[in-house]
């Protein structure tokens, strides 16, 4: 069954809220790590490796032009 033009649109919507919404909390997260000195931890180089991965989609669809560059200067909040 394959989607209409309207739900992949839609999914692919949803998938931008979500990138961005976890790309804040990463940050937030590693900023909580970092204020009590655990930025060599196992976890924060976790998070640190998944806010990179998000960065880099939000980098994608800048390219191609569907966000402006504000999602990745502000956490990931309103791209």
């Amino acid at each position: 069954m394959s989607m209409s033009e309207q739900e992949r649109l839609a999914a692919f919507e949803l998938m931008l809220v979500d990138v961005q919404k976890n790309y804040g909390e990463f940050s937030a997260r590693m900023e909580k790590l970092k204020a009590e000195g655990k930025e060599k931890s196992a976890t924060f180089r976790q998070y640190w490796s998944n806010k990179m991965t998000c960065q880099y989609m939000l980098s994608i669809y800048k390219d191609y032009g569907l966000i402006d560059g504000s999602a990745l200067e502000n956490g990931g909040k309103n791209g």
